[in-house]
């Protein structure tokens, strides 16, 4: 998640600051009609270890879950935390002060009718990446622990796992990989298409056995690993897709200068190691951009920023202003950003502030409605919602 090999946490005590839709950041931008301030209002805040996403099952019930890194899946219920967690892992997963854990979680588009469900945890004892089925039990607020293992991916360092794990418009699995850590990606791994590491991965779990490979994967004949989706990704930890557009947005963690967001398609590289962002870095000048995809939008270190965290584009009802923005943060400096495409109205090139928390933030969450959480690693979840 992070580039720094340590995590960071803040109390739950930090006071919120709150700031106009679009303040924060100078350049232009037509405000929107509704100039409405937006406020984190508490749904957890309590009772959670190092939270690290949290999702709906479609179940069209009040219903959301939550990982905490140490290796559980908890549920909650009608804005309760359900005290037994829906699924423990914790002897399974290898946990650290640094980037593993149980890192992604992804609910089968039929899951009310088949119970399926996907997970990316780290393993003990070695570290390696695994994506794993799992599937609801005899209760609803349960799952049972046997487990299909789909994907199992070595690591040569602690951090830089990726472990995103999410389900497209197309009903395909898309996972996210790191380019396997360290410093610079010295195996350059990214790049290499006969490696999974730094890539988005695209596999069919409705087929096959484990997996079938979709036919218009970009190396699904030949060139490269079939499961490769795009590739040039230095640890994309958290993406997702556009539920209007489908278009597919993944935030990717910079080195030492740049945090970046990209717009994903099938075949794009988007240019890790050999690009930091726009930027040249390897080799630092005059390095060789033909055929690479620039990102979208990007920030630098200033104001205490080291890691970008991919959210969503909102498509929910109760802040109408935020409207087709993608909204992310920032893992130190705690920042909330809105960010719109020059083809959204009122669209610019950089991250506008929305907010401004004590929070070392680890992820974005969405529910059924489209609403929007964020998640302190320090153990609390957020809702973005109207100032009143």
């Amino acid at each position: 998640m992070s580039r720094c090999s340590r995590w960071n946490t803040l109390g739950l005590g930090s006071i919120v600051l709150l700031y106009g839709l679009w303040s924060g950041s100078a350049g232009s931008m037509a405000a929107p009609s509704d100039e409405s301030t937006v406020v984190l209002t508490p749904l957890v805040t309590e009772g959670l270890q190092k939270p690290l996403f949290l999702t709906h099952a479609g179940e069209g019930q009040d219903r959301l879950y939550v990982l905490e890194q140490p290796g559980r899946i908890r549920l909650i219920k009608d804005g309760v935390l359900v005290s037994i967690p829906f699924l423990d892992l914790a002897d399974r997963v290898l946990m650290d002060d640094s980037e593993r854990g149980i890192l992604g979680l992804a609910f089968h588009p039929d899951y009310r009718r088949n119970g399926r469900f996907f997970v990316n945890y780290t393993r003990r004892p070695d570290g390696a990446t695994v994506v794993a089925e799992y599937r609801r039990g005899g209760s609803p607020d349960t799952a049972s622990r046997d487990e299909r293992v789909l994907l199992v991916i070595l690591q040569p360092e602690s951090n830089h796992n990726g472990g995103m794990v999410v389900f497209g418009p197309d009903g395909y699995l898309y996972i996210g990989t790191g380019d396997g850590g360290a410093w610079g990606d010295p195996g350059n791994r990214a790049q290499n298409l006969n490696e999974l590491l730094g890539k988005i991965l695209r596999i069919d779990v409705d087929h096959g056995d484990p997996y079938a490979i979709p036919s218009d994967n970009p190396f699904a004949k030949e060139g490269g690993r079939p499961e490769i989706y795009a590739v040039g990704m230095r640890n994309p930890w958290r993406f997702s897709f556009d539920s209007k557009t489908a278009e597919l947005w993944v935030a990717d963690v910079g080195q030492k200068k740049w945090e970046e967001v990209d717009l994903v398609t099938r075949g794009g590289n988007y240019g890790w190691r050999v690009m930091e962002g726009a930027h040249c870095y390897n080799p630092a000048v005059a390095c060789p951009t033909v055929g690479l995809e620039l990102p979208v939008m990007e920030y630098g270190h200033e104001s205490g920023r080291c890691s970008i965290i991919g959210g969503y584009v909102y498509r929910g009802r109760a802040l109408p202003a935020l409207q087709g923005a993608y909204v992310s943060g920032d893992f130190c400096s705690g920042e909330v950003f809105a960010f719109r495409t020059s083809n959204e109205a009122g669209g610019g090139t950089g991250p506008r502030v929305l907010l401004k928390t004590g929070f070392r933030i680890s992820s974005f969450g969405q529910d059924e409605a489209g609403e929007l959480y964020v998640l302190d690693h320090g153990g609390g979840i957020f809702r973005l919602a109207p100032q009143r």
